[in-house]
């Protein structure tokens, strides 16, 4: 346990069951104010595998039931990206089929592509949610509103999260994000009986 030594033991075992993520009221009160979501792509919308291509592009496996989700949040009206260091088409193609407005790929500066994502959303940077796995996400979680980070993210970006889930990126850690955000909203049933009845 990280605080053991430094916190009295009853403490530290409420930092780590909030760790393990029970839905606290301040976790809560930061997803009802999200209106866009960002995420990394490998290790976040994917398992972090990569296929290399002979043509020298790098192909990728996306879970399905994630992308159910973004259909879902979009259904809310609001808005979804991915900032990646890498480029591929596959993740092109996939963020074009689920209508995702923001795509930053081989973003060497997330920070940047933050702050352009925002400014064109017309939203602030605490009604942003960045989903994240690894050290080069951990710069643009420090400036969101609801930071996340997968359940097999690095413990530096778990440190950095208001919220770690309990998927592992790319097998179901997005979708989780998305129910968490629109049930504190409360428009995950609404949005589910759309989608359920059509």
């Amino acid at each position: 346990m990280r605080y053991a030594g430094i916190l009295p033991a009853w403490c530290v075992l409420e930092l780590e069951t909030r760790n393990s993520k029970l839905q606290t009221d301040e976790i809560i009160d930061r997803a009802k104010r999200v209106k866009l979501l960002l995420m990394d792509c490998d290790g976040v919308i994917t398992d972090g595998r990569i296929w290399l291509t002979p043509d020298g592009d790098e192909q990728k496996a996306f879970h399905a039931r994630d992308g159910q989700g973004i259909s879902v949040w979009h259904r809310a009206g609001w808005q979804s990206g991915i900032i990646s260091g890498r480029a591929s088409s596959s993740v092109e193609r996939r963020a074009h089929e689920l209508k995702m407005k923001y795509v930053h790929q081989f973003a060497k500066n997330k920070i940047v592509a933050l702050e352009e994502i925002i400014n064109d959303a017309q939203v602030s940077a605490d009604e942003c949610c960045y989903i994240g796995d690894d050290l080069g996400d951990v710069a643009v979680m420090r400036r969101v509103g609801l930071a996340v980070a997968v359940a097999d993210a690095a413990e530096d970006t778990k440190a950095a999260a208001h919220y770690v889930t309990t998927l592992d990126g790319g097998k179901g850690a997005v979708r989780e994000v998305i129910e968490l955000i629109l049930k504190a909203q409360d428009r995950w049933d609404e949005l589910v009986a759309q989608v359920t009845t059509h």
